[in-house]
């Protein structure tokens, strides 16, 4: 047996509405309101000074792209789930366009057991919608379920055909787990590369029409009201989207949505640099945009912030504009942009933050004792220093690869401990 207690920390947890200095006491894996007389006090508990400090829940990032199996070149879950980590996640949803796809039972129980036996954190698979992504036929949804997943997606690929999008809501019911829609018209996205608009035109790149979006967010949106299936959209990144899923909560349909730290972050002027580590699917908008997406934050429209954590070899990202790779890192970042550009400049209150990347989650995709403080819940904790600052330096990223439009940024707020099931993962303090 083993225990902690955090001593005078701030705790900062949204599903208790708990903003307040107080302890913490950590018995085995759960959170408890007093040690069992078992425990001797003097031999078994770890006492840990949170002066000056906050404590969160574990951070819960719904999007990543951990790489294994096939892709290790770029990440695996051994390297992921440590740059996880550091960046304060104690729980990775890892989406299914790896080599092969997680489009059946074999390649869950593959990841499962991997992750058991070389990750720190809790991960989560996230299974096919169709057989290889192709958007064809729909995968064996029940057998994925029963296997582990914790929700369906063709991420990278959206579903072109109504028909099949309609029966995979329809079969989602049926196994109670939310679609997860990467929402992009192929025939007016093409071959584009970034945003379509000025900057576009400058630069002499092929672009990407916000309506590519819209579109699709629309239709799927029509197709969760006929079903009264659950949808998410993933990754919102225009005015448009957030409107539709504003609109679409007010009449009653079951769906959520998330964002990406990068899209209230940054605009397509970063684009004019040419470097492929602006270059993100969906690709970064404009200011209006930005706006949208802050205010769809603040008004609950969007509910989760996540990652779409992408790592690419270094050999890929250093192709020309126009062949290199989508994606970009974001494990290591996305608290800090976070407390930087949402709570630092009154977007949203600190409460508010933690829930996108807590409670919200941990709500919205039934994970039990985790996303809350709670006594009972896992001890899954994050302990930041809000006045310690960093700069984000590639020495000293911990994922596989450094694709990340953010290195050389100073930030403030920094993870100084994480803990997962009441473990110490990861600790500079």
């Amino acid at each position: 047996m083993f225990g902690f207690k955090i001593k005078n920390i701030r705790i900062i947890d949204p599903s208790q509405n708990k903003d307040m200095v107080d302890d913490i006491l950590i018995e085995n894996d759960f959170i408890v309101n007093k040690f069992s007389e078992k425990l001797d006090i003097h031999n078994e508990i770890t006492v840990i000074d949170g002066t000056g400090k906050i404590v969160i829940p574990g951070i819960i990032d719904i999007h990543s792209h951990l790489r294994e199996p096939g892709q290790e070149n770029k990440e695996t879950i051994y390297t992921g789930t440590r740059s996880a980590v550091k960046g304060g996640i104690t729980t990775v949803f890892c989406m299914p366009n790896t080599n092969p796809y997680i489009d059946n039972s074999t390649v869950v129980e593959s990841i499962l057991f991997r992750a058991k036996k070389e990750g720190i954190i809790n991960v989560f698979p996230i299974g096919c919608i169709t057989k290889g992504s192709k958007g064809i036929e729909l995968a064996e949804i029940g057998f994925l379920k029963k296997s582990g997943i914790i929700a369906i997606s063709d991420d990278g690929m959206s579903i072109s055909n109504s028909g099949i999008m309609k029966h995979a809501l329809e079969y989602s019911k049926m196994f109670n787990l939310p679609v997860i829609s990467h929402c992009e018209d192929k025939g007016l996205s093409g071959n584009g590369v970034m945003n379509e608009g000025k900057n576009s035109t400058i630069l002499g790149l092929r672009g990407i029409p916000r309506q590519a979006e819209d579109i699709i967010v629309n239709r799927d949106i029509m197709l969760a009201e006929l079903t009264n299936a659950h949808l998410h959209i993933a990754h919102v990144s225009t005015f448009g989207a957030v409107d539709l899923i504003r609109s679409a909560k007010k009449k009653g349909i079951k769906i959520t949505a998330e964002t990406c730290p990068h899209y209230f972050t940054l605009t397509d002027e970063a684009v004019k640099s040419y470097n492929t580590n602006t270059k993100v699917n969906p690709p970064l908008r404009e200011q209006i945009d930005i706006e949208a997406i802050k205010y769809g934050l603040s008004d609950g429209t969007i509910d989760c912030i996540c990652t779409d954590h992408a790592p690419h070899t270094i050999e890929d990202k250093n192709l020309p504009f126009d062949l290199a790779p989508f994606g970009i890192i974001g494990f290591e970042t996305m608290l800090s942009l976070i407390l930087n550009e949402l709570v630092d400049k009154g977007v949203l209150n600190l409460l508010q933050a933690i829930a996108k990347i807590t409670t919200n989650p941990a709500k919205i995709f039934k994970l039990k004792k985790r996303g809350s403080l709670k006594i009972g819940s896992f001890a899954d904790l994050t302990i930041i220093d809000p006045n310690r600052s960093f700069k984000f330096e590639e020495s000293c990223i911990l994922s596989k690869n450094k694709n990340s439009p953010f290195i050389g940024r100073q930030f403030k707020g920094c993870v100084v401990m994480t803990m997962v099931s009441g473990k110490i993962v990861w600790k500079i303090f």
